[in-house]
Formats: structure tokens, sequence, C-alpha cells
């Protein structure tokens, strides 16, 4: 018995041997399936992950950070949604960076994010993303991880071809996906065709700070615009936009919207533009928008109301635009690293349709035109064509490029990710996704420099791959790996909001700038209380005001007297810390508003309006010591007519 024992172990160890110098040898043949998916996730605990990603959060308004390739969830950064755990909507400083010609608009639905680029490379600077509902496109500061500034895109409604970046971060782009009268007025929707207009929006941005402005307003024929991308390289100088309902049709849209037999990629020369507008060209319209910056020095935002907007018709710039014919219904509008290719999908075609630059320029300059569309020219198809991927798959959507010749799609109806080369158009292999895949994202791969390692699908819908939750499935991400000539599927994690898009970078771009604490002497907060000495209440009327600091383990002051019903309570909140990963919190009982969450050296604000007689505790929300239990503090309210005087203390009987 023990001999047959003993032989049985031989052989499996002979069988384990003989496994392992077959995926030794496989590593060098077949890539990315020499090792397990488990493995090439695995992130060691103390250790980075390699790249950033930024995934839009959809119908939740905010933009989520992950790690790949482990798929951790690093922040939730706060954009056009209201957030009690920041505090980014609730406190005094960042209410005014949801304010809209609508006036306060807590919510919307942010779908393309893209990181600023310089020279067609990811510089790692900032994030933008659009808002859907309430057309905005955002701002975040990657220093610091926050939005700091939003502006509101007039003209517009549906802003969902946004927010794409060019070579440059000269312009950030904000295209209408509904089309709507340009100016706004009453009219009946039966007289949609030909009255009314798609804006296409070039928001400036500025190379010293960011700062954004709207510089012209192309106003389109009244199509749908629904994703766009900017030239690199020869074409760089242009941007793409697709477009559908080129019926212009109003009503029962899914079969209205789908008459014609192609609709356009339409072609925008922005450098021709700029320079019609920087020599006195375009026709300064009213409008109403909002404009909201954050102050990093003062901590606070303000919104300044815009009254006007420069725009510009496409047909007073000759050789401006150009309409490119592309299968029915696209969706992705996307761009290879070189510039030359051009991908329009088109969600009802069963082949891929590619048009080529060069080809493009050529048309242009022989006049190979097709009519045209409200003084726009068509080009004709066939002389545009660069190729056409021959029934890759059911209903394509995006491409993204791994900067090696190679394309990934994805096919909505058929669940999958296609690899196809650029040039000879054939498919070299495909990857199941679960479940119904939208948009993907290589790190880098809207730029002339993609980093080609990882493809991250995002699923609308992920049937089966999660415990349950209830009526509501969990969206998703599934990380595939392209280092290899096979994709290889190695993790799925869940996502917050539906996720529409994604930017990825190397972290090593985005951490090395990352700021740690904010410098308390650069803390220009109108209410800031930089040091003990400055700690006071005072009233105004009705209005008190608390300049309050906190420092672990206590608030400077912890008890208060003298506050009345009725009164507005302000507390201006300093954190006197200056140590990195320092951040208290403070609230209070019946604030009818989110906690405040302060970072070192920040200063933020709350309002309070006490209803009730009592004493009522006020604590640190975020754990910050060991003696975080007694961070705390009572304020004393007495009735209305009360004539007890204002007092407070720290440390005193």
């Amino acid at each position: 018995m023990k001999k047959i024992h003993y032989l049985l172990f031989t052989l499996a160890g002979v069988a384990m041997l003989f496994t392992s110098c077959n995926q030794q040898g496989n590593k060098s043949s077949n890539g990315a399936l020499s090792s397990s998916a488990a493995e090439k996730v695995y992130v060691a605990p103390g250790e980075h992950d390699e790249y950033y990603a930024f995934v839009s959060g959809g119908f939740s308004g905010q933009l989520s950070v992950y790690g790949l390739p482990s798929g951790r969830l690093f922040k939730v950064i706060p954009v056009f949604s209201q957030d009690a755990e920041k505090a980014w909507g609730y406190n005094e400083e960042t209410k005014p960076m949801l304010n809209t010609s609508h006036g306060f608009v807590p919510w919307d639905d942010s779908h393309h994010p893209d990181i600023s680029q310089t020279n067609g490379e990811l510089d790692g600077r900032y994030v933008f993303i659009n808002g859907n509902n309430t057309p905005r496109i955002a701002k975040i500061d990657l220093s610091t991880f926050e939005t700091t500034e939003i502006i509101e895109v007039p003209n517009s409604a549906g802003n969902h071809s946004s927010s794409f970046v060019t070579e440059n971060t000269e312009y950030v782009v904000a295209g209408t996906r509904f089309s709507v009268p340009v100016p706004q007025r009453d009219m009946p929707i039966k007289e949609y065709k030909g009255n009314f207009k798609g804006a296409l929006t070039f928001i400036s941005v500025a190379p010293e700070d960011g700062g954004m402005d709207i510089k012209f307003q192309l106003l389109m024929p009244g199509f749908d615009y629904d994703l766009s991308h900017p030239g690199r390289g020869a074409s760089h100088g242009w941007f793409f936009f697709t477009t559908y309902n080129t019926e212009e049709s109003h009503t029962l849209m899914e079969v209205n919207a789908s008459q014609n037999d192609k609709d356009f990629i339409a072609a925008v020369n922005w450098k021709k533009i700029e320079e019609y507008v920087n020599n006195g060209g375009g026709t300064m319209m009213p409008s109403n928008y909002a404009h909201n910056v954050y102050d990093e020095h003062t901590h606070t935002a303000t919104s300044t109301m815009k009254k006007e907007v420069l725009t510009v018709d496409p047909t007073k710039v000759p050789g401006a635009v150009y309409f490119l014919p592309t299968p029915k219904s696209p969706h992705g509008c996307d761009v290879d690293p070189s510039g030359e290719y051009i991908v329009g999908n088109g969600k009802l075609s069963a082949d891929l349709t590619v048009h080529s630059f060069t080809k493009m320029l050529a048309a242009i300059e022989n006049e190979k035109f097709d009519g045209e569309a409200y003084g726009i020219p068509i080009l004709n198809f066939e002389d545009v064509l660069a190729g056409t991927v021959s029934q890759p798959g059911l209903g394509p959507l995006h491409t993204e490029f791994d900067g090696q010749g190679n394309a990934y799609t994805t096919f909505f109806i058929s669940s999958e990710v296609v690899k196809w080369k650029l040039g000879t158009w054939e498919v070299v292999d495909r990857q199941p996704c679960y479940y119904s895949v939208g948009h993907l994202m290589i790190p880098g791969g809207n730029s002339r420099k993609p980093f080609g390692k990882y493809v991250l699908a995002m699923n609308k819908i992920t049937k089966d791959r999660y415990l349950p939750t209830g009526p509501e499935v969990t969206q998703s991400a599934q990380l595939y790996d392209i280092s290899g000539e096979k994709m290889e599927l190695l993790l799925d994690f869940p996502t917050v909001g539906e996720p529409h898009y994604a930017a990825g970078i190397a972290a090593d771009i985005v951490k090395q700038r990352s700021k740690k604490i904010f410098s308390l002497t650069d803390n220009k907060h109108k209410y800031a209380t930089t040091s003990d000495a400055d700690v006071r209440v005072e009233r105004n009327g009705k209005e008190v005001h608390i300049y309050m600091t906190m420092i672990r383990s206590h608030f400077n002051p912890d008890n208060i007297e003298g506050v009345k019903v009725g009164d507005k309570v302000y507390f201006h909140v300093t954190n006197l810390e200056q140590d990195y990963d320092v951040p208290h919190g403070v609230s209070v009982i019946g604030a009818n508003t989110s906690e405040l969450l302060i970072m070192p050296g920040q200063t933020e604000t709350f309002v309070w309006e006490p209803k009730q007689v009592g004493v009522w505790p006020f604590y640190c929300t975020d754990f910050c010591s060991a003696l975080h239990q007694e961070m705390q503090g009572y304020i004393r309210v007495s009735p209305a007519n009360s004539n007890i005087d204002l007092s407070w203390s720290l440390g005193e009987d």
C-alpha cells in the first residue's frame, strides 16, 4: 500500500512539474493566458495600483475613482449631485457650485470624463466631465481630486457629446444631444424640422490655471449630436461628432429617426472657426448661464451669471464643417492615436465603418460632394471610406485603441468586446461581457499615447454576476488583459451608478502632484480662524456666527451659551491640523444639512437653525484619534425672548 501511495505521489509530482514547465513555456507565446487572473489583479497590502480609472457615475451625478488592476474604489468625487459624506452642495462654500440659470440644481446625469492633455499625451492635471440633463461641464483638479469649476452650457439640451479635450487642452467640447429652438421660445413642437438647432460649444481652457470660458457656439442643423472625439496628429484642429435623427423627427423616435440609410459624422475645423472668431466673426446672442468657480485660497465658490454667448453660423465660415455619411444611428465617434482613422459605429449596422482623414481632405479639395444639408457639404461615402470591419458583432457602440495598431469595440446586443486590426480590418479576437456592455476604456485610449495593457468594459446590466440586491441589479465594470495576443477577462467589480464612460491614466503621472494638506498660512477664507486667539462668537441681529477651531481632540469653543430659538447659527470651522490625513468632521443635533468634512488647513461653514429649547451636543464625525469620542461640545439654546448674553469657553468650569 505504501508503494502505491509513493507511486501516486511521484506521478502527481511529475504532472505538476510538467504543468509548471508548460505554463512557463506559455508565458512567452501566449502572453495574457500564461498566469491566473487572480494573480494579475492582486495588489499586495501597502502597494499601489498601476492606473487610476475615473468612472462616470451616470445617474448618480458623480465621478468615482478606482485603482487598476485591483478594481478597488478609492473615492467618489462629488460633481453635480449633493454628497453628504463630503458636505458637497450642503456647506455654504460649495452650494454656489450647483447654481444654474434654472436655480439651484443639485443633481445631474454625468457621462463622459476626459483627462487634460499636453502634446496629445495625458498630463494628469484635470478631469473634465459633462452634466447631461441641465447642460454643464465640470473640471476636477487632480491635485486635490475636487471639483473646482462648473460652467453651464446655454442653448443646449442633453449635453451628451461631451466632454472631450483637444490635444493641448485648448478646448473642451459640449455637444447637444437634443436640438432645441435657439434662442428658446414658445413654438409648436411639430415645427421642429428646419427651426431647431444643435449647439456645439467650444469651451476654452486657460493653460496656466485651467479656467474655463465659452469661446464660441457653432449653431448646427437640428439633428441629435451623440458623441465626439478630437483629431490628433495630422487631424489636430478638427473635431468629429456623430449625429443621428437626420430625419429631424420629433415623435416615436425609435422608428422615425431610423428612416435614412445613413446619418452623418460632422467634421468641424475648429482652427478655422477660431481664426474667424478671433478676427471679429460671430454674433453675440443674449443668453443666461452660470459660471461657478471654487477658489482654493478662500475655500469658497462663487457663482456668476453670464448674459451673452458668441454664436457662429457654419455657413458663414466656408470650409469649416463637412458631413461624412455613416451607417444609420451611430453612437460612438472614435479617432485612433495617429489621427488618421475615424470610427463611426452605426448601432443598426452589421459592419463597422472606418473613415480616413487623408481621404476626407482629398475629397474636400476635389469637391467630391453628394449634395448638402442646410448649406453644409456632404462628402461622398466611398471617397472618405478607409475600410469596413465586416460583421464583427451586433450593436456596435464604442471603440478604443491600444497604440499597437489594434482597435477594441463594444457590441451591446451580442454582449462582447471585439479586437480588430487597423488597416487590415480583420477581427482577431473576441471576448464575452456580462451583460449588455456599453462603453469601454483603455487608459490613455483617447490620446496619442495609450497605455495598452488593460481594457475596461462598462456594463449596463449584470444579471447573475453578483449576490442579488433586490429589483435593481448592480452596475459593473469588467477588466481585460490586452497585453498578449488574446484578451483575458481578469475581474468584475461593481461601480457607482450607471457607468457610461471612463478615463484612465498611469498613477505615477497623477500621484506626484497630489496635495496632502492646505496650508493655514494660505487660508484666505472670509471666516477662517487660524489660531485659538481668534476664536469668538458674535451676534448680528438674529444671526450668530461661531468662529471655531478643531484639532485632535477638541473643538474651541466647546461650550456655547446665549443662542436663542429662531436664531440662524453659522458654524465657521477651521481644521488647524497640518498633518496628512487628519480630517475632522462636525455636526449638531437637528441640523437639516449634512455634516462638514474639513481637510487639514481648510475652513467650512454650515447653518443650524435651532427650533427647540435645550442643551444640544455637537461632535466630530470623522474618526481622528484614540480620543475621537471625546471630541464633542454643547450649545445651549434659550427661549426666543431670553436675555442671556452670548458666552463661550474651553476648559473652564
